[in-house]
């Protein structure tokens, strides 16, 4: 069989948008947004993986109204993608967030209606069940929030993943003022996962909240000897330091580290650290 040039060089252009992708994929991970798209941008046949992850770049760089755009083409051309339409989810989210109160209705709408079809699509998503059930414990019931709906998304999340189902349990003990429910939730999430940073520092948050600094101090404590320099729990304990007004000077301090550590998009981005660090020069 002879191979003509156009088939290689069609080849040619496949392996070149995957080393692309890869690339950018690289890019994103190492929270360099801006970088990514640009390599994005150049891909001259876009399909549904590009457009999704143009999506998350524009979505972590702040601009909502790109990151929608892309993030529906990426949905329109897979329509039965979970993790698409929960990213579509989440940017329609924070435009509510951050819109007038004109618009903000309806993009709440479309933020509830692409986390309900995340979870119709793929009902084990822990991430768009949490997102789901984020949006019915914050959303008044003429969005679509409500508690009743929210009871319903805990008992889904304790099906999947038992300790993430205490955890969220505890989210909505806590939001109806069940504090001590929802510090047993958090225990038992402990049990359940006792070697997950995020189970230990989800309690400390709880407990600083609470007032009851010197028991937030240990979960801390045994946080650090679990995962040192965690940027997570950098950042978590510089926040709840700052919201009790405590410990500033220490506070300051574990921002500047947490600036400097590597992290990812599952950490907070740096620009919440320096709104926080912001924060404590002008206190």
């Amino acid at each position: 069989m002879r191979v003509t040039p156009s088939v290689l060089a069609f080849a040619g252009l496949l392996a070149g948008a995957s080393a692309d992708m890869e690339r950018a994929r690289e890019l994103y991970h190492l929270t360099q947004y801006e970088e990514s798209l640009k390599v994005l941008r150049a891909i001259p046949s876009k399909d549904s993986a590009v457009y999704d992850l143009m999506g998350r770049d524009y979505f972590m760089d702040g601009d909502f109204k790109k990151a929608t755009e892309a993030l529906e083409k990426a949905v329109a051309a897979e329509p039965a993608n979970s993790n698409y339409a929960l990213w579509l989810g989440r940017a329609y989210g924070r435009r509510a967030e951050t819109s007038n109160p004109f618009t903000t209705v309806g993009y709440a709408s479309k933020a509830r209606q692409y986390f309900e079809r995340s979870v119709e699509l793929d009902p084990r998503n822990i991430e768009a069940l949490n997102d789901l059930l984020d949006y019915y414990l914050e959303a008044p019931g003429i969005l679509g929030g409500g508690m009743e709906k929210a009871r319903g998304v805990v008992s889904r999340i304790s099906l999947v993943d038992p300790a993430e189902g205490h955890w969220a349990q505890a989210k909505l003990d806590e939001k109806r003022q069940e504090f001590g429910s929802a510090e047993a939730q958090l225990r038992r999430a402990i049990d359940l996962a006792p070697h997950q940073v995020g189970r230990v520092v989800d309690l400390a948050k709880f407990l600083y909240k609470q007032g009851r600094y010197q028991e937030a101090e240990q979960s801390f404590a045994r946080a650090e000897q679990l995962a040192p320099n965690n940027p997570k729990l950098l950042f978590a304990k510089a926040d709840s330091y700052i919201q009790a007004g405590r410990n500033l000077a220490a506070a300051k301090s574990l921002l500047e580290r947490y600036l400097e550590a590597t992290i990812t998009p599952d950490d907070p981005p740096k620009s919440q650290a320096r709104k926080l660090l912001r924060q404590i020069a002008g206190g």
